[in-house]
């Protein structure tokens, strides 16, 4: 293995860390806000308060994990996506602190307000959206060289299909991994109402994510003729992720083993996550950057990789440790501790 694949996959391992964790969290600040709007706040907002209050202070340790690592070792990548994503990424930063500043003041402050419960759930939606753009750019098409460097067309961008078709599956994605864990965990919490209740949403969400992850690949036939061909070429990886996912769906109908369930849901988007990121190689921008021509010098690979190594070993342990006394505390999931990680 050559320090260009040990690096990206290093970078690929905190990247689908960060879409599991991250899409629990954003989909627990939507069905909070959502149960407020449609009065069912009785049902879930204790359950999503119990697994929100530990871990929200770890979320984004993934991304900043992520975001260093792909400039230290991938330097050119600042040059290509730096002024293209200034816009797009700036709203994901701003929407960010506003979910930061939200559980800080919920937390410790006792903020209750309805309407900044709203302003919350709708951020858990719309950072995917912004952050998926990436995704897009990265296909190519949207990009030229100019004199100046790298220029986004944004009309291009937003009239795109696929586009659109990234932003709608990173939206039920996130509400379809979030509402199969929650299920799971008001589970733990021996809370029937509200574990129905998530179980109800995982079913929802589970076709509308199953469809838009096959309307991508339907519209990259069109947009980037060889990236499709290449994803045909994995076929089986797609098969084995449809195979875990109709084994979720089959266990949530049924009200079999919910931990299972999520087990197997997150084998489906293994198993995508690797077909998506083997048929992008070795690109990082269609067609200007591969990882080849844009890695750093060896010495400076080998210092990131044992870095990132490390902080894995320690991060690893640390959301062992996270889940143990916290989220899978009898006591505590239960509601009989009050205490805050």
């Amino acid at each position: 293995m050559t320090l260009e694949i040990l690096g990206i996959t290093v970078l690929g391992v905190f990247l689908f860390g960060y879409i599991i964790i991250a899409s629990i969290d954003f989909g627990a600040g939507f069905f909070n806000a959502f149960s407020t709007v449609t009065g069912k706040e009785h049902i879930l907002t204790k359950v999503i308060q119990r697994y929100l209050s530990p871990v929200w202070e770890v979320t984004n340790v993934f991304l900043v994990f992520f975001f260093v690592g792909i400039i230290g070792f991938f330097p050119k990548t600042a040059y290509y996506y730096g002024s293209t994503l200034l816009v797009p990424v700036s709203i994901a930063v701003i929407l960010l602190a506003i979910r930061g500043a939200y559980y800080a003041f919920t937390t410790y402050g006792g903020l209750k307000h309805k309407r900044y419960t709203i302003l919350y759930g709708l951020t858990g939606l719309f950072i995917p959206a912004s952050l998926s753009i990436v995704l897009t750019i990265s296909e190519g098409g949207f990009v030229t060289m100019e004199k100046s460097g790298p220029v986004l067309d944004y009309w291009a961008l937003f009239t795109s299909p696929l586009s659109w078709s990234i932003v709608v599956l990173s939206l039920t994605s996130v509400l379809y991994i979030s509402a199969v864990f929650l299920t799971w965990y008001a589970q733990k919490a021996k809370d029937r109402a509200a574990a129905n209740l998530l179980r109800k949403y995982a079913l929802v969400w589970a076709g509308p994510a199953i469809i838009t992850a096959t309307g991508i690949i339907v519209e990259m036939k069109d947009h980037n003729p060889e990236h499709y061909q290449r994803l045909v070429d994995v076929w089986w990886l797609f098969g084995l992720s449809v195979i875990l996912f109709a084994g979720t769906v089959f266990l949530l109908w049924k009200r079999l083993a919910y931990g299972l369930a999520f087990g197997l849901l997150t084998g489906q988007f293994t198993f995508a996550f690797l077909a998506y990121g083997i048929s992008h190689y070795p690109y990082l921008m269609y067609p200007y950057l591969t990882i080849y021509d844009s890695f750093t010098n060896k010495a400076m690979a080998t210092a990131l990789v044992i870095a990132f190594i490390a902080g894995l070993c320690l991060l690893l342990p640390s959301l062992y440790l996270l889940l143990r006394l916290f989220l899978f505390n009898k006591d505590y999931v239960q509601g009989n501790r009050n205490d805050h990680a």
